[in-house]
């Protein structure tokens, strides 16, 4: 054990009293089929009214499951969010909603996982409790890991009422979470939780009325918990690799990447992408062209990302793009430093491309080795570096700006090929990604639909427009003319193009932290016989191939590719900051006091996101206009002379934050959906500026000044919160897709 996982672990221990280690609840570890009793004097004294409450409050707002910290040593441990009785009581309330849904069906779900402490305890409680209740539960053969993409494509492609994902994607290594898909292989949306969660407040209002309620769990060998599948299917690979084919691998893309004469680097971190990419890579022929760092699992993720502060264990997260501050006020890169590229990349040439996926491999970023000669103007493009040694540096590509590239090659390789004009072309991103997407959209012709961030949310339009499509299918050659049209957040109606010819396609879909989708040029289909444009969650997997594909065209340095994209798409919106400002230390290992400075952080941050939500609310409302809210800001941030809200157009609600729309950037603070954060990010023409405008709003207190109570009280602003997730609900619920999922008759 390395030393600082000890240092964890030895915290973790030392921070759980005795009473916790002695009583696991139930032996989850009884592989037999046994009982559990949830009785009143249990919820009492595992305090879970308490813990339900916050797991309620998480699943209403999470951007990507529901999730949070566990104790990794004793995961019955209630006084953390995630447990093994946290599990059990949302497990059972999913199958119970599912069943009441489909009665009298064959129900056939998927479980998997990635490398997380206690994951495979958790895949064994969430099979079993579906067995029990004669669901059947796919699950990889050996329980072994796989990605998140792949759980989802084939929930969707063996049309499953749904599947269980455990994982908290590239958080810190004491986090984790159930990620809840549904029958298309789409998280859950607010809605979808909510009845699960109703669900879980029916049992412990049982519990308080009979004094108990009694949990089946099968035994682990249960012929419902179907490995054999699985093993038939070479656990999705095969599947996977054919709709590839028909995506963005190619032929002409894979060519490329076997005949490119340099070896592209792909770092596994934390171990678990491995296991499938290196299947699809052999598949597809184009093995030979890459190595791996990081290919042996580990849940701490080889000490990615971990460190010691004032001597105790401290996690940076798995985001390579985290800044942080010497002790002489110089920023660095902790978790790049701690990826260990001075070593680990020091045999490959200047010019080598390095790919760095999460452990549930569905984020991508980019990293290329080059001449510390080149390093100002690395910078000036707007690319951050990080030095490595023999005169070397790294560049490190923000997802806004890989994914541009990534864009405009896929773009490319289409019209070459003749298929571009076929349909119309549109690309759905979030309202936090970059400017530039819309400006290289618009130069291409080709039309962009914002999203709040969460890729459910760029599932859901993609989800709308399949929708139109196939209503327009039934009306025949009049339904065939129809014009497919979607809202976006923004509430600009954007119409994608005719019906007629197949409909409009999504070349691009994806969000700044690092997730993306190729739309696909033919229609997908499921085993039975389901239509989709795309599919439902972000691959890393397709990011790597198209990356490596357009890696392999290149002669010049990525950096300067850039530049060049955006001097051809005349794109003025060059330049993103992102401030992640956090209130509380998550890796604390006492628990209460994690919990105490977490509940004091979301006040914080809660303060911080009123303060710019009540703006927009009111001016939706027509409580306030445009004008008396530049005052407002104005009045707020007088002292900082750097700050001109002058050429302000618009303040707006965007799903899950606020956005401000200025001639020449933007600005959108948004609290965190998973944590006590607030993010603040900025996208225009000037990084500097654009530092300086994510770093004030995004730290600012909340505090309402006379100026802005002239105009808005503080009850208004308390109610703002409530009002915006009544705008969210009708923005989501606009042109919703309705198709109704039938069972099929099963022959896989």
């Amino acid at each position: 054990m390395e030393q600082l996982e000890k240092l964890l672990i030895d915290g973790v221990e030392k921070n759980t009293p005795d009473s916790v280690k002695n009583d696991k609840v139930f032996d989850y570890t009884n592989k037999d089929k046994f009982t559990f009793t949830l009785t009143r004097d249990l919820v009492e004294k595992l305090d879970l009214k308490k813990w339900f409450a916050g797991y309620k409050k998480e699943a209403m707002v999470s951007t990507a499951g529901i999730r949070g910290p566990q104790n990794i040593l004793y995961p019955h441990d209630t006084r953390f969010p995630i447990n093994t009785i946290g599990i059990t009581l949302a497990t059972l309330a999913k199958a119970l909603v599912v069943k009441e849904k489909y009665p009298n069906n064959e129900l056939i779900k998927l479980a998997g996982s990635e490398v997380r402490y206690n994951s495979k305890t958790y895949l064994d409680i969430i099979a079993r409790i579906q067995a029990a209740l004669g669901i059947k539960t796919l699950v990889p053969t050996n329980r072994q890991t796989i990605p998140i993409w792949l759980a989802s494509f084939l929930a969707f492609k063996l049309d499953l009422v749904g599947a269980e994902y455990i994982t908290s994607s590239h958080g810190i290594s004491v986090k984790n979470a159930t990620k809840d898909l549904n029958n298309q292989g789409s998280q859950f949306l607010p809605n979808e939780s909510l009845e699960f969660v109703n669900k879980i407040e029916e049992i412990l209002d049982t519990v308080d009325k009979k004094g108990e309620y009694k949990i089946e769990f099968a035994a682990s060998s249960d012929s419902l918990i179907d490995e054999k599948t699985m093993e038939r299917l070479n656990n999705g690979v095969d599947l996977y690799v054919e709709y590839l084919k028909s995506n963005v691998a190619s032929e002409n893309i894979l060519n490329k990447i076997r005949n490119f004469d340099k070896k592209i680097v792909i770092d596994a971190v934390g171990g678990a992408a491995y296991n499938t990419l290196s299947k699809i890579l052999k598949k597809l022929d184009i093995e030979n062209t890459f190595d791996w760092l990081n290919i042996e699992e580990d849940p701490f993720f080889h000490s990615i990302g971990k460190d010691v502060k004032n001597g105790s264990f401290y996690d940076w997260s798995l985001d390579i793009t985290v800044v942080s501050k010497d002790k002489d006020g110089n920023p660095y890169f902790p978790v790049i430093n701690s990826l260990k590229y001075d070593e680990k990349l020091a045999k490959y040439p200047v010019g080598t491309v390095c790919l760095v996926t999460d452990p549930d491999h569905d984020r991508l970023s980019v990293v290329q080795v080059e001449d510390s000669s080149k390093k100002a103007d690395v910078i000036k493009a707007g690319v951050d570096v990080a030095d490595l040694n023999d005169g070397r540096i790294l560049c490190i590509f923000s997802a806004n700006q890989a994914f541009l590239m990534i864009m405009d090659f896929w773009a490319k390789q289409l019209k070459e090929s003749g298929e571009f004009d076929k349909h119309e072309r549109f690309i759905v991103k979030t309202t936090a990604s970059s400017k530039s997407w819309d400006e290289w959209a618009k130069a291409n012709g080709i039309k962009v639909v914002n999203t709040p961030v969460g890729f459910k949310e760029i599932a859901n339009v993609i989800k709308k427009v399949e929708f139109q499509l196939e209503e327009a299918a039934k009306g025949g050659a009049k339904g065939g003319a129809k014009e497919i049209e979607v809202e976006d957040i923004f509430k600009n109606k954007i119409s994608l193009g005719s019906a007629s010819n197949g409909g409009p396609r999504m070349i691009f879909g994806g969000e700044e932290s690092g997730g993306m989708i190729i739309g696909s040029n033919d229609v997908i289909k499921s085993l039975g016989g389901r239509m989709a444009l795309a599919m439902r969650e972000k691959s890393a997997t397709e990011a790597i191939i198209a990356a490596s594909g357009l890696v392999a065209s290149l002669n010049i340095p990525l950096w300067k590719h850039l530049e060049n994209v955006y001097d051809e798409n005349k794109i003025k919106a060059r330049y993103d900051v992102r401030d992640d400002i956090a209130y509380y230390n998550e890796s604390e290992p006492d628990i209460e006091k994690l919990k105490a400075a977490k509940l004091s952080g979301e006040a914080l941050r809660t303060k911080n996101d009123l303060f710019y939500l009540a703006l927009a609310v009111g001016i939706e409302e027509g409580k306030i206009t445009l004008e008396n809210a530049k005052e407002i800001l104005i009045s707020t941030f007088k002292d900082n002379k750097m700050l001109d809200f002058s050429n302000l157009l618009s303040v707006k609600f965007v799903g899950d934050g606020t956005y401000l729309d200025f001639d020449d950037k933007f600005i959108e603070i948004r609290p965190s959906g998973t944590d006590a954060k607030t993010k603040a990010y900025a996208g225009g023409s000037d990084k500097a500026l654009l530092a300086e405008w994510s770093k004030v709003l995004g730290n600012y207190s909340g505090d309402l000044n006379d100026t802005y109570e002239k105009y808005l009280s503080k009850d208004y602003v308390e109610s703002a919160k409530e009002k915006s997730l009544k705008l969210y609900d009708t923005y989501a619920n606009n042109g919703i897709d309705t198709r109704e999922f039938k069972i099929p008759e099963y022959d896989f």
